[in-house]
């Protein structure tokens, strides 16, 4: 069987899930998400 790999070599590529985070970078997403949460959340139920 033929190998017809576009990629020079697949074990080189990198993807995201696959890249290693920091505790403050896992904080800063943290962070991100519940002013996200709130502003789709909490303000407009505030507005009501």
């Amino acid at each position: 069987m033929a190998d017809h790999s576009a990629e020079p070599d697949p074990n080189a590529r990198v993807t995201s899930p696959m890249q290693d985070f920091t505790g403050s970078q896992a904080l800063t997403g943290g962070v991100v998400l519940l002013i996200g949460l709130a502003i789709a959340y909490l303000v407009p139920a505030l507005l009501l």
